[in-house]
């Protein structure tokens, strides 16, 4: 399989992940190594079933100022997601208390802060509402597990395709696309912004405001 690359030098590559390949472990470091050759080290994660940009480190030394800026919170991450019904009001912010249950893999909304419960927030803003679903953008502000699909689910707008989560859609996978990472660069410190569109299949082609050449 050879994957789609944004951008490369000998610090870091910027590719598109693939929906049903692991982000970690024998998944993609393993097919960028053969693509690229050299060591890859993963800076951050995406859910196997949620395809989009992804930035893996070429050193040691690019994936720990990588990974201490995913720490600092001073990686952008951006996301589309497609969801039932739509977001009322149309911008806005999501904090919730998030557990994850890791005998379940699955997280939960809860009430009060226990061990194990982490704080969660969110931005998002409607892009488009058609008859059934809205396409929504989201703008991550804290890095939890599921975090975009359980919150989502809990204001009862499951993910399409998110049958973990309650959707009863099955003519698609999780509908949750990375579409923006922005960062500095690891040695240059050279501001870097990337953006990708997910593929013209369904959800997506349901909005016509992703219409265009997909990159940049």
């Amino acid at each position: 399989m050879d994957l789609t690359i944004l951008y490369q030098d000998s610090s870091l590559v910027l590719c598109l992940k693939p929906v049903g390949v692991e982000s970690e472990g024998e998944g993609m470091p393993r097919l960028l190594e053969r693509q690229l050759g050299g060591p890859i080290f993963c800076v951050h994660r995406l859910d196997k079933a949620v395809g989009g940009l992804m930035v893996y480190a070429r050193t040691k030394q690019a994936a720990a100022a990588l990974s201490a800026a995913v720490a600092r919170r001073e990686m952008e991450k951006e996301y589309l997601c497609v969801v039932p019904g739509g977001p009322e009001p149309a911008q806005g912010l999501m904090r919730d208390l998030l557990y994850r249950d890791a005998a379940k893999s699955k997280s939960f909304v809860v009430k009060r802060p226990r061990r194990g419960v982490k704080e969660a927030e969110l931005a998002y803003t409607l892009l488009e509402r058609g008859p059934e679903t809205s396409l929504v953008r989201v703008a991550l502000h804290t890095g939890r597990s599921h975090q975009i699909r359980v919150q989502f689910a809990s204001r009862s707008m499951p993910l399409l395709g998110d049958v973990k989560y309650g959707s009863r859609e099955r003519r698609c996978t999780i509908a949750l696309w990375s579409c923006r990472l922005a960062f500095a660069h690891p040695v240059s410190g050279k501001p870097m912004a990337f953006t990708a569109l997910p593929p013209a299949a369904f959800p997506w082609d349901c909005f016509s405001c992703l219409s265009g050449d997909g990159t940049e």
